[in-house]
């Protein structure tokens, strides 16, 4: 289990992950997702031990990554694809870290096998990898010690689409046997094909977690007025999110309350229905609001 209670960092004056608390339990893959910039790597970072928080604890299976012993047999992380040692070849890379961890070197081998770098890619050196082949590698480090929990920030950057399925399958068929998995990507569809759980933030603030099919229930609400700045209006009068779209106004609430503030200020509406987009939608709806304070 991961477990992330009220977990802070700021740098200087500036909250780059503010109050964040959050739990990944056995068994589920748990998407967490938020635009550039709003503190999705250094929320990983301060998990892993790398980053020290300014107030609040991460803990994965009740202790803080520093305090396990061996890491590496508890935890599969892989936050960056690119930080490997160029000079060394994939079954090198593998083998040092079987060393350090104290593992048989047959687990070098089985894991290569595993994902795709078996034969003639083994051998390579690193810095001939393209950026796939290096997350293939990233991904081998990670279950190299057959951890129970993976923390992976945007493991399918540079993958075809069918790295990107074989990886999918990988995830569940890693969480469906007991594991824990934490998951950072942009790929939407991707999350959304394999998560569990969903975890959204934006500035730096958690604006909404829960179980992936609820919460894409509540994909918002679509409306439409003869006169939309009077509408624009009573709906920010009543504290609702909104964002413009092709379709009309999409605002983050049930259609009862959009009905209500409209009526409030005395709106007459054109069109009123419950929005839906999936994933892609409820992403873009939740994280407007900090996208935009964030320009400011």
């Amino acid at each position: 289990m991961i477990s992330v209670e009220n977990l802070s960092k700021r740098y200087g004056r500036h909250p780059a992950v503010d109050d964040v608390s959050f739990r990944c339990e056995p068994g589920t893959v748990t998407g967490f997702l938020g635009p550039n910039g709003a503190g999705k790597s250094t929320t990983l970072r301060m998990i892993c031990g790398l980053t020290p928080p300014t107030t609040g604890r991460a803990t994965v299976s009740g202790r803080p990554y520093r305090d396990l012993e061996n890491p590496g047999r508890e935890i599969g992380v892989l936050l960056d694809a690119s930080a490997q040692h160029a000079g060394r070849t994939g079954r090198e890379a593998l083998g040092v870290a079987a060393y350090t961890m104290g593992l048989d070197r047959r687990a070098v081998a089985a894991k290569l096998e595993l994902v795709g770098l078996d034969g003639a890619a083994a051998r390579r050196r690193v810095r001939a990898y393209s950026l796939g082949m290096r997350q293939r590698l990233g991904l081998a480090l990670a279950l190299l010690g057959d951890p129970r929990v993976l923390i992976l920030d945007e493991p399918a950057n540079g993958l075809d689409p069918e790295g990107i399925f074989w990886m999918r399958g990988l995830l569940r068929d890693f969480a469906d046997r007991g594991g824990t998995v934490l998951l950072s990507s942009h790929l939407l569809r991707e999350v959304e094909a394999v998560a569990d759980r969903l975890v959204v933030i934006g500035g730096g603030r958690i604006v909404a977690q829960g179980d992936k099919t609820e919460l894409l229930s509540g994909g918002g609400t679509l409306v439409r007025a003869r006169d939309g700045e009077a509408l624009r209006r009573s709906l920010a009068a009543g504290g609702l999110t909104v964002r413009e779209t092709d379709d009309g106004l999409l605002v983050h609430a049930e259609t009862e309350a959009v009905g209500q503030a409209a009526a409030d200020a005395g709106v007459v509406l054109t069109e009123l229905r419950p929005a839906a987009g999936g994933l892609e939608q409820l992403f873009l709806t939740l994280t407007a609001e900090s996208t935009k304070e964030a320009g400011k």
